[in-house]
């Protein structure tokens, strides 16, 4: 009887041997990690209060968050005193060319920034044979085949030049409408309308996140509302959202909220506002009755919200200082328009008044000590880069906007400023609003290479790390949770990024860790080449493309696609 109990207690013992030992070796397995962040002060991207706690990283998503302290890991990163968050969202990034060229995004990617969301207005694809030989000169110079027609065909080119940061973007309405209408001032016919249509459901298909429109630059100037609202519902159609620089941010700013509160309504579509601003002195301390305006649309039921960029200096190209009819039909007839002597004069008079016809950023500015040079593809110009045209007036013996004329005509109207035009009053509450995310509006640059030969605005540099420096730890506008939220889940949520944006295991690990006491941008006008300081260590994809405050050789970025995507049969 004793040797027949013996054996099931035998037998028990050693299945129990077994269960245990295959429990320890799935445990080992869960509990092992490629990278594992340690003693980090967590800020989870919702707004929730930070907490102590480690993450850990597999492949390229967060395995698990909290505390980890007893698990493997290939490699431990200590982040003891330093923040993470996750990695930071610019949601007008205007990285889709620069980032064929150096692959590094090092002016972003040193800021925490993982992913871009571009195509303001004119987007990186669709595009025609007429559309990219106007890119040629900037391609000539930095070397960049121009291979692609489609958004689908970009983006093999984009991850074929291993990018270190993320890149989603819009179809751009006022691409659009070049690629059909041309530059010319006058309603799309609806044969015209209707291949518009097509090509946003195309793009969309093909990874688009939605429409963009950029009202205040031609051509996206000539489109009427409804043209714009056509577009949206197709958008729409493939759970696309709809971001716009809005057609006017100086004397019609009201009229041009409404119009965007009239989109977003009649389309169906979330709306959000890029580089939200009440630009030139007449119009500094409306922001206030700007936000409440955003606010009432939003209990009237419209999906609305604003993005910005926390500086008073705005930047684009120099041709648009100059009446709009000037640059109508392409840069072949602006030239002609320049130097013809009686037209030239009728566009210097009207830069001195003001309009309701066109937003004078000349006028707006200042006139031409507002505005400074700050990039030329023409290299006899570079001279005048960082100065502005009262300065480079002096230095050529002509008037302000003769000089800008001029310089637009050897340049062939790639010229590009920076204007200033904003106080710090509106600016601040902006930023602070609880329905702002944050863009940056500007490419990646660097300190060194072929993006480090021209000016750059600051923004390019320090927009994020300037969120938390200037109105987190100096003006406590706003808490450090709160800023994390905007750059993170408010700005994926606006975008429609659906896996990034929240430090939760099953999210993209896209991280950035940073040290709350030292962020802080570098960069200036007058000397703006400057990486931040502060952010540390930042993720892309599991991989480490900073380090200890240094760039690395990994370039774990992917081309985003939005919700459009897989409806693709």
């Amino acid at each position: 009887m004793k040797k027949r109990q013996l054996f099931p207690a035998l037998i028990i013992a050693i299945i129990s041997t077994i269960v245990l030992l295959f429990a320890g070796s799935a445990r080992a397995q869960q509990t092992s990690y490629d990278f594992l962040i340690t003693g980090a002060r967590i800020v989870d991207g919702t707004g929730a209060p930070w907490y102590f706690g480690d993450i850990g990283i597999r492949g390229d998503r967060i395995a698990a968050i909290g505390d980890l302290h007893d698990a493997a890991a290939k490699q431990r990163i200590d982040a003891s005193g330093l923040v993470a968050s996750p990695g930071f969202i610019d949601v007008q990034g205007q990285s889709e060319f620069n980032i064929l060229i150096d692959n590094r995004a090092a002016s972003k990617i040193t800021q925490g920034v993982t992913t871009e969301i571009t195509g303001e207005g004119s987007s990186i694809a669709p595009v025609n044979d007429r559309m990219l030989e106007d890119m040629k000169d900037g391609a000539k110079k930095y070397g960049v085949t121009l291979d692609w027609r489609t958004l689908d065909e970009y983006f093999r080119h984009f991850e074929r030049v291993r990018p270190a940061i993320n890149l989603g973007t819009f179809v751009g309405a006022g691409g659009l409408r070049e690629y059909v209408v041309g530059k010319d001032n006058r309603a799309a016919t609806p044969a015209e309308l209707e291949q518009m249509r097509q090509l946003v459901a195309q793009a969309m298909q093909q990874g688009a996140f939605g429409l963009s429109s950029a009202l205040q630059y031609m051509p996206d100037s000539f489109a009427s509302t409804d043209e714009i609202v056509e577009l949206a519902k197709v958008a729409r159609q493939y759970g696309g959202v709809y971001f716009t620089h809005q057609r006017s941010e100086a004397d019609q700013i009201f009229q041009s909220l409404d119009e965007v509160f009239a989109i977003s309504e009649r389309a169906n579509i979330s709306a959000t506002i890029w580089h939200l601003k009440t630009a030139y002195s007449e119009n500094w301390g409306k922001m206030p009755e700007v936000l409440a305006r955003i606010q009432a649309a939003r209990a009237r039921g419209i999906d609305v919200a604003a993005s910005v960029y926390p500086y008073t200096r705005g930047s684009n190209g120099l041709v648009a200082c100059f009446p709009t009819w000037v640059q109508e039909g392409g840069t072949d007839k602006m030239i002609a328009r320049l130097k013809d002597p009686a037209q030239r004069a009728r566009a210097q008079k009207e830069m001195d008044e003001p309009s309701s016809v066109w937003q004078n950023q000349w006028r707006g500015s200042g006139g031409g000590a507002g505005v400074t040079l700050i990039q030329v593809l023409n290299p006899d110009l570079r001279k005048y880069e960082g100065m502005n045209f009262e300065e480079i007036g002096r230095e050529m013996g002509k008037d302000p906007k003769d000089a800008a004329m001029d310089i637009a005509i050897a340049d062939h109207g790639e010229s590009e400023v920076v204007i200033a035009i904003m106080q710090e009053d509106d600016v601040r509450a902006a930023v602070s609003s609880p329905l702002v995310c944050f863009g940056s509006d500007s490419p990646a640059q660097a300190e060194d290479g072929p993006l480090s030969l021209t000016k750059a605005h600051p923004r390019a540099f320090g927009t994020f790390p300037r969120v938390f420096a200037e109105y987190v730890r100096t003006e406590h506008t706003m808490s450090l949770e709160e800023a994390v939220r905007k750059i993170t889940s408010l700005a994926a949520s606006r975008a429609g990024i659906m896996d990034r944006g929240i430090l939760r295991p099953g999210m993209m690990a896209d991280i950035t860790l940073f040290d709350a006491a030292a962020i802080q941008d570098l960069g200036s006008y007058k000397d703006s080449l400057h990486y931040s300081a502060g952010v540390k260590d930042v993720f892309v994809n599991g991989r480490p493309v900073v380090r200890d405050g240094k760039i690395t050789d990994e370039r774990p970025g992917r081309a985003l696609r939005g919700p459009g995507y897989k409806a693709v049969p």
